[in-house]
């Protein structure tokens, strides 16, 4: 599971459709609707949040819009619209793995939105993410000797 802190604009049709279902498949866990991905580290922040539902269904609002603004037909009954304000933490360090690893499929798999945003140094986070200084976060699972797919 992938819940980028990234602005879904960086993604290509293919990563951009992923997030869609993994955020969905995220909404399931925080309702106790599923049994698997109950103990995702990415849900973390969503699940330590005072209000994880209105968090994923503001992320998954962002999505909507991007998918929408691209002509994607995203079922928008899919989550529940809320008005709290919501702002969840993102390191700076976290943004920076996570855009060097978009980057890295990105080349393989979708040249074109790789040479668009090849040149970007620090891309914008998704709007639900305040970014502060700071490492990448405890729950990233990272691996040296692990490919980027």
């Amino acid at each position: 599971m992938r819940l980028w802190s990234l602005h879904p604009r960086y993604l290509d049709g293919q990563g951009l459709v992923a997030l869609w279902r993994e955020a969905l498949l995220a909404q399931a866990v925080l309702h106790g609707k599923t049994r698997g991905y109950r103990n995702h580290p990415q849900l973390d922040r969503f699940k330590n949040h005072r209000a994880p539902r209105a968090a994923i269904s503001l992320y998954l609002e962002c999505i909507y819009m991007e998918a929408s603004a691209r002509g994607y037909a995203f079922d928008r009954t899919k989550f529940r619209a809320t008005r709290k304000r919501i702002v969840l933490p993102v390191s700076l360090g976290q943004l920076q793995y996570e855009w060097t690893h978009l980057r890295a499929k990105l080349r393989g798999r979708s040249p074109a939105a790789w040479r668009k945003w090849s040149r970007s140094a620090v891309p914008d986070a998704h709007p639900l993410f305040k970014v502060s200084d700071g490492r990448v976060e405890a729950w990233e699972r990272r691996q040296a000797s692990r490919s980027v797919r």
